[in-house]
């Protein structure tokens, strides 16, 4: 019998510590607000890796690029990346104009994502499916925060993978992740049935999609700008196309966030819902106020909406369904990180009172930093449009603002992580520390 032998690791140990300093930072998602955290990294010298699922950066925005903002070019912009950008001779387009998606990608989306600090750590085709700490899961609390992420990646081909990171900011937004046509938020019964005949919020009806809806009944569902966008889209395909039809269910009494308002501070916003009021006066699109949807099922070659209506079952019939009914945050991939996330909206817990959309619009956000962002997890951060959880208020301009003083944090530089200022439309710029919660958007 051969004698035990001990095996001795002689390789030099490196403390916790030290290791978590040499490790990138985790970015989820290269749109416009994960592509302007990378822009501050830059800045501040911290290494990083973007991981985007599309096989193009800012994939989401492209999929809805006909559509106009709200805001003009001067809000949608992030500082430091125009600094990155300006040194290469990049000019903003008009600041006054308000672009599509798709402009707004093709001009400063793109650009800023091929420069030479930010395009060999951007990994196109790479899905984060899990984030994790490294050998522990969420019940584990001893050394913890030392204890680097685990970003778990799987690729298009099915590859998947583990990266090990400092801190990990996810900027990977809602719009894959659409609410369900059912006022319950659960899936909507018969769903499996009708599913061909639902499309994702945003068609681009006037243009790629066009074919799928001339000279039929479509059914736009939802009560916000998203669904004001496509009711207008169809409006016009109407005139053009004959026997095009158009119908809007509302679960409320009334569109209150589409409603046109003298006093909206975005004035292609307030636009958007004059034209909207004034279509529906005209009688192009039919409105349902009052529509809870329970059931979907399939009638012949048509769809059929059985739903709650003032106290009665009622059944719409139409061919074609926009769920236009709102965007949620992807929380399954973050199972084993631990957040402390509102209730109601899902929002971080002490930024969610500043976003409530039955107080706030977008316009009248405080400025919001690390602080608020922050969790019982280090080193974790979720920002941009998922960090507002089912709030619809966000603006990029917001989006630009926590990222700055994000990346401060990691930097060590408490002082600019905690001064947190935002330069909103009508309002001119608000600005608070972090330390007092105080702000002025008003």
């Amino acid at each position: 019998m051969e004698d035990a032998v001990t095996l001795l690791d002689l390789t030099p140990r490196v403390s916790a510590s030290d290791r978590l300093s040499t490790l990138p930072v985790a970015v989820i998602g290269a749109g416009p607000v994960g592509l302007a955290a990378a822009a501050n990294l830059v800045e501040r010298g911290i290494d990083f890796v973007v991981f985007e699922a599309g096989d193009e950066v800012a994939a989401s925005v492209r999929a809805w690029g006909h559509t106009r903002l709200f805001s003009p070019w001067k809000h949608l912009v992030d500082p430091a990346s125009r600094r990155l950008l300006a040194e290469r001779g990049w000019e903003l387009p008009d600041p006054d104009r308000a672009p599509t998606g798709t402009e707004l990608v093709e001009k400063y989306v793109a650009p800023l994502a091929e420069l030479d600090e930010i395009a060999p750590r951007v990994r196109r085709g790479v899905e984060v499916i899990g984030v994790s700490r490294e050998g522990m899961d969420r019940t584990r609390t001893r050394a913890r925060a030392a204890a680097p992420f685990v970003v778990r990646t799987r690729t298009a081909g099915g590859e998947v993978q583990d990266f090990a990171a400092r801190a990990v900011i996810d900027a990977s937004g809602t719009y894959l992740s659409p609410n369900p046509l059912s006022s319950s938020g659960l899936d909507l019964l018969g769903m499996a049935d009708i599913g061909d005949a639902v499309t994702a919020a945003l068609p681009d009806v006037l243009g790629r999609d066009r074919a799928q809806f001339a000279g039929r009944h479509t059914t736009v569902v939802g009560a916000g700008h998203s669904a004001a966008n496509t009711l207008l889209g169809l409006v016009e395909l109407a005139r053009q196309e004959p026997g095009t039809e158009v119908t809007w269910l509302i679960r409320n009494e009334q569109a209150v966030r589409v409603s046109s308002s003298v006093d909206d501070e975005l004035a292609d916003r307030a636009q958007l819902g004059n034209r909207v009021d004034q279509a529906v006066a005209d009688g192009l699109i039919t409105v349902l106020y009052g529509v809870e949807i329970i059931r979907g099922r399939r009638a012949g070659t048509a769809v059929e909406l059985v739903a709650h209506r003032r106290g009665e079952v009622v059944t719409h019939t139409t061919d074609l369904v926009v769920n236009a009914t709102g965007f949620r945050p992807n929380l399954e991939i973050l199972r084993e990180i631990r957040l402390e996330l509102d209730e109601i909206v899902e929002a971080p817990k002490r930024l969610a009172p500043l976003i409530d959309p039955n107080i706030h619009s977008c316009g009248t956000v405080e400025p919001h930093g690390f602080r608020e962002l922050t969790h019982p997890e280090q080193g974790f951060f979720i920002v941009g449009m998922k960090s507002y959880g089912r709030a619809p208020t966000f603006l990029l301009a917001t989006g630009y603002e926590q990222v700055r003083s994000v990346t401060a944090w990691l930097a060590g530089d408490a002082a600019a992580a905690a001064q947190v200022e935002l330069v909103l439309p009508a309002t001119g710029v608000c600005s608070t520390d972090a330390g007092d919660g105080g702000g002025c958007c008003s």
